[in-house]
């Protein structure tokens, strides 16, 4: 029954029923993609009209290029309001897509009619999502300019042109037709009950402000009402497809995420990515409830450091606003008095004076009848306009002035090719300009070429200079010399090295000595109070004589012969600050041979490259 009673539609838009029993293709395709699943009902339906978007290859056609084949149609002229065929309808959709097809590369290329039928059907389906609605010239521009890319802001500005009346103040009944047309895309994607069309819908966007300018208007990009809440994050989701973040998903464990990027709030280094996020996943104990923060780009911890050092010191510069501040007023129109003449020319003498040249044949002559005629034609669209002010917010006014233009090019296109041709003496002087131009890149061109030339000639000659059988000698016993030099400093090196671990091992058995002795101390001090401990003389000092009475303790047991012979003889010393100071000195000494193996380098090198300059 359903089928049939939009068939009955189709059949009175004059739509064949092929169409009709096609329609359900692009829905078809958008239900295999299991977008269903997805919990959140706002990037549900933002990922089911971008899936439609990208199929119907809408993603690559701007508002721009929608606003150019409106134009092209002849809609731009037609009230909002008015009703058009499928056939006009499928018209202006082929156009888009067959200008994007040559637009596109050859390494990229689409199937224009197929994106054709596909959005036409889509459209269709969605004017057919509520009863007794009908094709207008509204609906049209609405979802055209709502599917296709670019930017947001672009895209707003174009629909308050729209909506608003000529002192750009929004129009309440205007921009609720708009949203009444552009929320039956989310309800031709079955997402009616979350962002259907209401009565209060227009309502609930400004609900405090009476006259609705455009800035406030542009607002919607980063405070979206309810209702349209799907529409900026489409555009989000459109620009973070490519994003990378080279961290692992704290659900799924995989190793990198694409696109957006969720963030908990409350559980340390948890994160999600948006697979798992918009389908509800969790683990641990994590959960929904928690507050999540989207990402949607990635910064290193390194940059992250650096950009908070930057805001502490006052390095970095306020932030731009999100979107461009536009004038409240709309554009006055050009005035064209000071262009055009402002009385109509009625004689041809008086037309013979705004040509150049003075045509001889009769052919030119008639050419210049025309041109006068179109003067005196636009000088009388002027005068009109002058007189009466009202007509310049006339609707159609915007159409009249395409086709004057268009009227006056066809014209000078066939008066070019009829032989007059306007401004011959500035033509010359263009083409002499040109040639003096071409002349002097030529003659610098030469000066590259010879340029080019000597230093070549001089390379070659320097390249035989290096073919010298004395100097490839020498060259070969620097090499030489070098790789002894290179040979001995690392035996240094790791004789440097064996010397720290002796030390390292020396400081070992000092540090156990005198625990041991500290441990003696105690246990002497226990059995005898009354006499002092040798350990506690020395830590003394100075302040008692006869600390350096008692007999030396045997500290360097377990060393071997020559360092116990080194440190045994003479008063007793803090060998401690002995070992430091010979690691002191060790290092020094290898620093000064490396310092002077360095100076023996240059002075070789210095040497060699005056003898290569004596014998040239």
């Amino acid at each position: 029954m359903v089928m049939e009673e939009g068939a009955q539609r189709d059949r009175g838009r004059g739509t064949p029923v092929t169409v009709a029993a096609e329609r359900r293709q692009i829905l078809v395709e958008l239900g295999e993609q299991n977008l269903d699943a997805i919990c959140l009902s706002t990037y549900r339906t933002a990922c089911k009209l971008r899936f439609i978007q990208k199929r119907c290859n809408l993603h690559l056609i701007d508002i721009f290029n929608v606003i150019e084949a409106v134009r092209d149609a002849g809609l731009n002229a037609v009230e909002l309001n008015a009703g058009i065929s499928v056939t006009r309808l499928e018209n202006l959709v082929s156009s888009l897509f067959n200008q994007l097809s040559k637009r596109l590369p050859t390494t990229h290329t689409i199937n224009p009619r197929e994106s054709a039928v596909l959005l036409v059907e889509f459209l269709l389906t969605a004017i057919d999502s509520e009863p007794d609605s009908r094709l207008t010239v509204l609906s049209v521009k609405s979802m055209l300019a709502t599917l296709c890319g670019g930017k947001l802001v672009d895209k707003l500005r174009y629909v308050f042109s729209q909506v608003s009346d000529s002192s750009g103040v929004l129009v309440q009944s205007k921009f609720d037709g708009f949203l009444r047309e552009a929320l039956k895309l989310p309800t031709a994607a079955h997402e009616g009950p979350s962002f259907g069309y209401t009565q209060t819908s227009a309502r609930s966007c400004f609900p405090q402000q009476k006259r609705v300018m455009l800035n406030m208007f542009l607002d919607i990009v980063a405070d979206p009402p309810q209702c349209l809440v799907w529409l900026p994050l489409m555009h989000r989701m459109a620009n973070v497809e490519h994003v990378y973040h080279p961290v692992s998903c704290s659900y799924c464990r995989g190793n990198a995420m694409t696109g957006f990027r969720y963030r908990c709030l409350r559980c340390r280094g948890y994160q999600l990515c948006q697979n798992c996020f918009w389908h509800g996943n969790v683990s641990g104990s994590h959960s929904n409830q928690h507050q999540m923060k989207e990402h949607s780009s990635w910064k290193s911890p390194a940059s992250k450091l650096g950009r908070a050092l930057s805001r502490t010191l006052g390095c970095v510069s306020s932030r731009e606003p999100p979107r461009p501040i536009y004038p409240e007023e709309p554009e006055r129109t050009l005035n064209l008095s000071n262009i055009v003449p402002a009385r109509p020319i009625e004689n041809t003498s008086d037309a013979m004076l705004l040509s150049t040249s003075v045509p001889e044949s009769s052919k030119s002559l008639a050419a210049a009848r025309r041109m006068n005629e179109e003067h005196a034609l636009i000088a009388a669209y002027v005068n009109r306009l002058q007189s009466s002010p009202c007509s310049v917010d006339s609707p159609s006014r915007e159409d009249e002035e395409h086709k004057l233009i268009a009227r006056y090019t066809s014209r000078l296109a066939e008066t070019d090719s009829a032989g007059v041709i306007p401004n011959r003496s500035i033509n010359f002087d263009v083409n002499k300009q040109k040639r003096e131009l071409i002349a002097q890149l030529e003659s610098k061109n030469r000066e590259i070429l010879a340029e080019i030339k000597h230093l070549r000639v001089e390379h070659e000659a320097a390249c035989q200079a290096t073919t010298n059988p004395t100097l490839l000698a020498e060259l070969r016993l620097l090499r030489q010399r070098k790789d002894e030099l290179e040979q001995r400093m690392s035996s240094l090196q790791e004789s440097r090295r064996e010397l720290m671990v002796q030390l390292e091992g020396l400081m070992k058995l000092l540090k156990d000595e005198e625990q041991r002795q500290a441990a003696q101390a105690a246990g002497s001090s226990h059995a005898s109070p009354s006499r002092p401990s040798p350990s506690t003389v020395r830590s003394v000092g100075a302040a008692s004589p006869h600390a350096h009475m008692y007999p030396p303790q045997d500290s360097l047991a377990g060393v071997g012969g020559d360092v116990q012979e080194a440190f045994a003889q003479g008063p007793r010393r803090n060998l401690r600050n002995d070992l430091l100071v010979a690691a002191d000195s060790i290092t020094n000494t290898v620093s000064s041979l490396v310092k002077e193996l360095h100076s023996d380098e240059v002075r070789e090198e210095e040497e060699r490259l005056l003898n290569g300059k004596d014998r040239g």
